[in-house]
């Protein structure tokens, strides 16, 4: 495996951590991770022709079956299509599917920039709010404990993952709690703003910025608590624009010599 495409796996295995999936290695992952990253970065461009079978099994070195079953999940991630008599063709980039936790995981792998991180918030402000509100009118009181308990860990957190974890939990339970199972399938979306945000500047290791994090958190705890859903809305914007603004603000801080 190239280093690149180790890297993509590696961050891959961090989403799983932090989620609590453990998928399993095996040749058919492997080959994915490999080819996927490969087209995600262009080494594969898109519209071009992916190389003969004959040369990719020889550059695995897997057997016919794995590299199918290999491309047919890139097929159905929208990164690939086969045609006859043509070869697989790499799709524009406006058909992959960039709500899967892979295909997010490869753009990561590249070095998440500004513009990446604020299109992921664009797009959890564009649902994650709602989810808010809809929680605030729907939630159960054992849906509220588990948010309260969650804002306590997030304050107790001691390293970034641990924080990480709850701060996803949270966001879980909010879709849960929304009523509304479409909310709950932006999870590979949260799941890769959250490490990415993390992993370049987490609060644990600032104690202001753990303060306004955890207050945050808090205010939608109780707004869905108290059923406010405009306070639950305005909240959830709120802890999302912090994250990518700190975030953000770590990334655009010039380099340490």
């Amino acid at each position: 495996m190239d280093r690149s495409a180790g890297r993509a796996r590696h961050s891959g295995d961090l989403i799983a951590a932090l989620s609590g999936r453990n998928p399993a290695r095996n040749l058919h992952t492997d080959v994915l991770w490999q080819m996927g990253f490969a087209i995600v970065s262009g080494q594969y461009a898109e519209g071009s022709i992916l190389p003969a079978d004959t040369e990719l099994l020889e550059r695995f070195g897997v057997s016919r079956t794995v590299l199918r079953e290999a491309l047919k999940t890139l097929a159905a991630k929208g990164l690939i299509e086969a045609r006859a008599r043509i070869g697989t063709r790499v799709l524009p980039r406006n058909r992959w599917n960039l709500f899967d936790a892979d295909v997010l995981a490869w753009f990561f792998e590249l070095g998440p920039d500004v513009s990446f991180l604020r299109s992921l918030a664009e797009v959890r402000i564009g649902i994650e709010i709602e989810a808010a509100a809809l929680a605030a009118e729907r939630a159960d009181k054992e849906q509220v404990k588990a948010l309260v308990a969650c804002v306590e860990n997030m304050a107790g957190a001691e390293t970034p993952a641990d924080f990480a974890r709850y701060d996803l939990e949270f966001h879980r339970v909010v879709a849960e709690a929304s009523g509304n199972p479409f909310m709950a399938s932006i999870s590979a979306l949260v799941e890769m703003a959250l490490t990415a945000a993390f992993t370049i500047s987490s609060p644990v290791n600032q104690p202001s910025a753990l303060a306004v994090t955890v207050d945050v958190h808090r205010r939608i705890a109780e707004a869905i608590g108290q059923g406010d859903p405009a306070a639950a809305r305005q909240a959830m914007r709120e802890a999302i624009a912090q994250g990518f603004d700190r975030a953000a603000g770590r990334m655009e801080q010039p380099a340490e010599a």
